[in-house]
């Protein structure tokens, strides 16, 4: 492998983990409206990869299929997502498999909202 390529692979997986980063940074600002802890602390988002030139998909679920927030929190997330400086095109996809359970949960959340 040649050294410039070398050191351009280095650099796009630093730009992606960079992009990672404020995606994370992004969706902790989204909340669900009936929990006061964000999505990201809830343990919604199962999956976020950034691909080479910026655009990042997220899979995620909901507390139950059911919740009346369904169709506006992964939409919330595209938004703030979207709205991050370098970033292209962002796909959100919804799965409940496997189905949500507050063991996801990060120690923050459970903390937050007085499971520990």
């Amino acid at each position: 492998m040649h050294k410039d390529s070398i050191k351009t692979d280095m650099e796009n997986s630093d730009q992606q983990e960079e992009i990672k980063r404020k995606v994370v940074n992004a969706i902790k600002d989204v909340y669900d409206p009936e929990i006061p802890v964000d999505v990201y602390e809830l343990g919604l988002i199962y999956e976020i990869t950034v691909y080479p030139v910026n655009n990042v998909y997220i899979l995620m679920t909901l507390t139950s299929p059911n919740c009346p927030a369904a169709e506006s929190i992964p939409s919330e997330v595209k938004t703030r997502v979207s709205e991050i400086e370098g970033v292209n095109n962002v796909e959100v996809e919804l799965t409940f498999d496997p189905p949500y359970s507050q063991d996801m949960m990060s120690e923050v959340a459970k903390l937050e909202l007085g499971f520990l």
